[in-house]
C-alpha cells in the first residue's frame, strides 16, 4: 500500500539553492526564469521540487511569453499547478508588462516598426483571435493614443477605411499606423492586407494624414508592409 508523499518546498532545497535566497543575496537578476518562477510556486509536487514544476511549465508553455498566451485553464492542466498558483503566475506576467509599459512613460516615439510592436505586440501575442489597431500620432511620430477598432471575425477585407479615418481625424492626429495580429502564428501578410493598407494610404494622401507603416504581428515575428511593399508609399 502506497503512502501519499508531501510536496516539496522550496525549503527542503539546501540554503544555496533556494531561490528567494539566492535573490536577497546576488539579486534578482542571478536567478533563472525557472527560479523566478519557482518563487512564485512555492512548493512543487510529491517528488517534484518547486523549480522542476517550474521548468515543467516554462517548458510546455513556451516560456514567459508562452504563459502570457496561455488561457488561465491551460496552467491549471498542469499537474501541480491549482488555481492560487496560476492566478499568482498570470499576474506577476502581465505585473511585468505593465512595468515595461510605465518605464517607457508616455512619450512613445515610433521610429521604426519594432517600436510598434513594442507597443502592443504583449496583447497581440496574447489574443487567440484577429484584432485590428490604430494607433494616432502627433507631427513627431509621438504615440498620442491607440484603440482595438475590430476583434474576431472581422479580417482584412472588411476593414472599412472611413472607420479608421473617422477616429483619426476626430484625434487631431498628424499620422497613424496600423497592426494586426495572426492568431496562427505566422506574421505572412496577405494580400488582402496589403490592398487595404494601399486603400488606407491613398485616403490619408487626400487627407493629409500620414499612414507611416501596416504591421502584422505574430507569435514570433513580425512584417512591416512598409518594409515589404515600399511601392506602396512611392
Amino acid at each position: 500500500m502506497s503512502e501519499d508523499r508531501p510536496k516539496l518546498l522550496i525549503y527542503d532545497l539546501p540554503e544555496d539553492d533556494r531561490p528567494r535566497e539566492r535573490l536577497l543575496q546576488k539579486g534578482v537578476r542571478a536567478l533563472s526564469d525557472a527560479e523566478l518562477l519557482a518563487i512564485l510556486l512555492g512548493s512543487g509536487l510529491a517528488g517534484t521540487s518547486a523549480i522542476d514544476l517550474a521548468q515543467q511549465i516554462l517548458l510546455e508553455l513556451g516560456g514567459f511569453s508562452g504563459i502570457h498566451q496561455a488561457d488561465i485553464s491551460r496552467l491549471l492542466e498542469i499537474k501541480g499547478v491549482g488555481e492560487a498558483k496560476a492566478a499568482r503566475i498570470k499576474a506577476a506576467v502581465e505585473v511585468g508588462y505593465r512595468l515595461s509599459v510605465e518605464e517607457r512613460g508616455t512619450k512613445w516615439v515610433i521610429k521604426s516598426p519594432q517600436d510598434l510592436v513594442d507597443l502592443l505586440g504583449h496583447d497581440l501575442r496574447g489574443s487567440d483571435q484577429e484584432e485590428f489597431w490604430v494607433v494616432w500620432l502627433n507631427a513627431r511620430n509621438v504615440v498620442a493614443g491607440s484603440q482595438q477598432l475590430y476583434k474576431g471575425s472581422q479580417d482584412a477585407t472588411t476593414v472599412r477605411v472611413s472607420e479608421v479615418f473617422k477616429l483619426v481625424v476626430s484625434k487631431n492626429a498628424n499620422a497613424v499606423m496600423l497592426a494586426h495580429n495572426h492568431p496562427s502564428g505566422d506574421p505572412t501578410e496577405s494580400p488582402e492586407d496589403v490592398n487595404m493598407t494601399r486603400a488606407i494610404i491613398q485616403a490619408g494622401n487626400l487627407l493629409d494624414i500620414r499612414v507611416l507603416d501596416h504591421v502584422v504581428i505574430g507569435q514570433n515575428g513580425f512584417v512591416s508592409i512598409r518594409q515589404k511593399h515600399p511601392a506602396l508609399w512611392a
